[in-house]
Formats: C-alpha cells, structure tokens, sequence
C-alpha cells in the first residue's frame, strides 16, 4: 500500500479536447468495453469491465493517443497558433508552414510504432530507437510505418538517451517520458491518454471503484490517476525485474531499477519513472504491484476466453487485479472494477505460444 497516497477532492471533468481531437482523425471509432461478468464472479468482485485497446485508429495499442495528442500540441505550438482543419487532409495543408521535419523517438515498440504512424499521416519523415531485444515482430511493426529503426546496444533508457541526443530544428524528439530540460511533450502525451477514459465514462452504468493499468515509465498511470483519482482506488502494474515504480515509492523519490530488463511485458521494461510522472504517481496511486511473466501469460488466456486478443504488456492489468485479489492490502472483492488491456497480439508468434493458437482481429472469433 502506499502510504504518501492522497485523495483530491472530485473534481468536475470539462470536455476531453484530446477526445475531439481525435474524432477528426481518420479510422477513429471508441473502444469497446467488455464486461466480464464470469472473470468477476470467480474474482469476487462486484463488476469487471475490461477497455480494449488491442485495435486503436488503426494500430493494435492505445499509444497512438498520446503520440498523436502530443505530436500535434508540438506542431502547433511551432506554428504558433492553432490551425483551422476538419480532416486529415485539412491538417496537413495547415502544417505546410513547418517544412520538412522528422520526428524521433525511443521505445520498446508500441509508442515508437505510434510515432512513426503518426509521421506517415502528416507527411513527415520519423527515426525510432529501441533496446537490444527487441521482438523482430515489433521492429518490423515500426518499419511498416516508413520509420527508419536502429537497435541500441543496451536498455531502454539507453534508446531514450540516443533519440534526445538527434533533438534540432528539424528533429522534434516525441518521447513518452521525461528527463531534465524536457517535460512538455511527455506532459501532453498523458494528456492524450485521457480520451480512453472520457470514452469509458460514456460506456459505464456505474464508476469504477477500482482501476488497473500497467505502469511502465508512468504516462498512462498518471492519466488514470488525474481522471479517477479521486473517485476509485488505482493500482499500477509492472514487472518483478523492471519495477521502478515499485522502488520509488518505497524509496519515497524516483529510484532506478538497473538493466537488463527482460520480462516478456516489453512495454513495461522500463527502470526510471518519468519525473513529469512521478509526483502525481506518488501522491495518486494506491498499491503499485510486481507481477513475472507466468501472470501476464495466465491473464492473457484470461483475456482470450472473452474474445479479447492481448499482448503479453495488455493482460498486465488483468493479471495485477488477480494479484490484488489474491495478497494485495486493497480489497477488490464485491468492488466495480475497471482494467485496461492496452495492447493487441504485437509478437503474433508469442501469442500463439503462450495462448495455443494465432490471434484473430476483433470480431473475427469468440471463445
């Protein structure tokens, strides 16, 4: 349990201008909300919904909504004013000024796959770092979107320090996490990520009282805890080797959890906590969970007996609620719980192994 956890008062939420913005751009559609009433039943709570981000304006993990937020405040605020557009091709004309740009970042696959995409729609070039280790499926994830990829001998936070380093005039860095001297993008890309829980808020009979998602570099746990903080206990997710969210609030200020990171949750194999992220983690966040790999694997066959195709990063979530069923020091049982799978099948040959057969695309098939 974290001790230094604070409850703000409710706050009245205004309209999510991430969630408009997003409606303009093309493919968008919400995501749906799953209830799992016989997930729920054998977990003793109340209510289970599962948000599932496994498809998302046309990638298969809800990055795309921060990279594309953050990526477009960016934009704009090197244009100088904030363009008339009502579709894509509106955007672009409006974006002319800028010139040729590239835009750069660092990332385990999801977030860099998200940048590149977002740079192919808006005519831009885009150059992505990942860790050694990287699943070949997730590179050439990346590659399909036009990016140029290399590989860093070394970490994550090795990638984030060889993207910042290409930063320019014509190379805009759009990272997810932060460092000293960089905080505005990281800060709209949590920003972003609010448009899944003004979608869900439209989907739910009842608010959830309880709230899982993974943590990662923070980003998406910090969204969760400005949208529900107030209202619902939240708990973060990552891995028994890449806990750094964990060992901070322990420590009770940012720690680093060296390398190598090599859980099969890629997206969550991060060993710094973004300090844009950290205060309102700290102050937001009720139980930070570890989880190892034979939970992510057990919460994504979970997943796919209610038709929900997840990576190994999307059934954190699932599998921390198990966690927290299980020893955790919130009880869950009887509680409306919402948990977020944040990411489709990206290592296909991984899913099969780990689920015993080949992911289908939404719709495709039910259990």
């Amino acid at each position: 349990m974290n001790s230094a956890r604070r409850r703000d008062d409710a706050v009245v939420r205004p309209p999510s201008a991430p969630l408009a913005f997003h409606r303009r751009l093309p493919g968008y559609a919400p995501t749906p909300l799953v209830d799992a009433p016989r997930l729920a039943d054998e977990l003793g709570l109340g209510a289970l919904a599962v948000k599932d981000e496994s498809e998302r304006l046309g990638l298969p993990a809800f990055k795309i909504l921060g990279a594309s937020w953050a990526t477009y405040r960016l934009l704009v605020s090197r244009l100088g004013h904030e363009p008339q557009w009502h579709d894509l091709d509106g955007l672009r004309t409006a974006l002319a000024p800028l010139g040729e740009l590239t835009l750069v970042a660092a990332t385990d696959g999801n977030h860099g796959r998200a940048v590149a995409h977002v740079a192919r729609l808006l005519g831009f070039r885009s150059h992505i770092f990942v860790p050694a280790g990287t699943a070949p499926a997730r590179i050439e994830g990346i590659e399909e979107e036009g990016a140029g990829v290399t590989v860093v001998d070394g970490t994550y936070e090795d990638a984030v320090a060889a993207s910042a380093a290409l930063a320019s005039d014509t190379v805009l860095v759009v990272s997810d996490t932060s460092w000293a001297g960089y905080t505005d993008v990281p800060r709209t890309v949590i920003e972003g990520y609010d448009t899944i829980f003004a979608e869900t808020d439209e989907q739910l009979d009842a608010p959830p009282e309880i709230v899982v998602v993974p943590m990662g570099v923070g980003a998406l746990a910090t969204a969760t805890v400005a949208h529900y903080g107030s209202s619902a206990s939240v708990a973060v997710v990552e891995p028994l080797n890449a806990a750094c969210g964990l060992r901070s609030a322990e420590a009770g200020k940012p720690v680093t959890v060296p390398g190598p990171h090599t859980s099969i949750m890629a997206g969550l194999n991060c060993g710094e906590v973004s300090i844009v992220a950290w205060p309102r983690l700290y102050a937001g966040v009720d139980v930070f969970i570890a989880i190892d790999d034979s939970a992510a694997e057990r919460g994504m066959r979970d997943l796919a007996g209610i038709g929900i195709v997840s990576g190994e990063t999307g059934a954190a979530s699932l599998a921390g609620l198990r966690a927290l069923v299980d020893a955790g020091p919130v009880d869950p049982r009887g509680k409306r719980a919402l948990v977020i799978c944040t990411e489709g099948a990206t290592d296909p040959s991984a899913y099969e192994r780990i689920v015993g057969h080949a992911p289908w695309r939404r719709g495709d098939h039910r259990q």
